[in-house]
């Protein structure tokens, strides 16, 4: 059975819409693996298409709206400002996945951010959606601060960077990387074809 594994930040509205896909589009088990962008960006030497040019940022913004749209999905919402620093989040989503809440916290935390406009670099409102996943509270404000949890994070990151992930959303099954909400489809076609091998 191949490997499937799903490369995120909260950060990303385009990892938001593979998020609230995968389920649907893909029947094998998937793993969920938190990284940060900003790391990833780091390491890359590239920067976020959202920061810099603002024509550009507009018209991506827009085809986001229009995927959401096409998806079905709510109307899209964006927090403002956006982007943000989300490493607080990242952080927090890491240690969610420890708990056994890691995809409830991270749908929560997507749908905040992208279908309530809820700017997720503010602590209490990744607490929040840390509660309504079911996370305990104190617990994840206490692992924000934990160096354990803050090298998880960056050992992820310089894993999924070696793997050759350099950026989100991105999808691994086995050694191919589908990398783009766009390559969904190629994902799952190139599932499909390895599985019935």
């Amino acid at each position: 059975m191949p490997s499937v594994t799903f490369y995120f930040d909260l950060g990303s509205p385009y990892a938001y819409l593979s998020a609230e896909r995968l389920d649907v589009m893909i029947r094998e088990a998937v793993h969920w693996q938190p990284v940060l962008l900003g790391g990833l960006f780091r390491l890359t030497g590239r920067s976020s298409w959202a920061l810099g040019d603002y024509r550009r940022r507009q018209v991506g913004m827009a085809e986001i709206e229009r995927r959401t749209r096409s998806y079905g999905l709510p109307p899209m919402r964006w927090p403002d400002p956006w982007p943000r620093d989300y490493l607080l989040a990242m952080r927090a989503c890491t240690f969610a996945f420890e708990t056994g809440r890691g995809r409830i916290f991270t749908m929560q935390a997507f749908r905040d951010a992208f279908g309530r406009g809820i700017d997720l670099s503010i602590p209490a409102r990744v607490y929040e959606a840390a509660r309504q996943a079911g996370v305990d509270r104190d617990a994840m404000q206490a692992a924000v601060r934990d160096p354990r949890i803050k090298q998880r994070l960056r050992d992820a990151t310089d894993a999924a960077f070696e793997r050759g992930v350099s950026g989100v959303p991105t999808l691994a099954i086995d050694d191919e990387l589908f990398w783009g909400d766009d390559r969904l489809d190629d994902a799952v076609a190139h599932l499909t074809s390895v599985s019935a091998v």
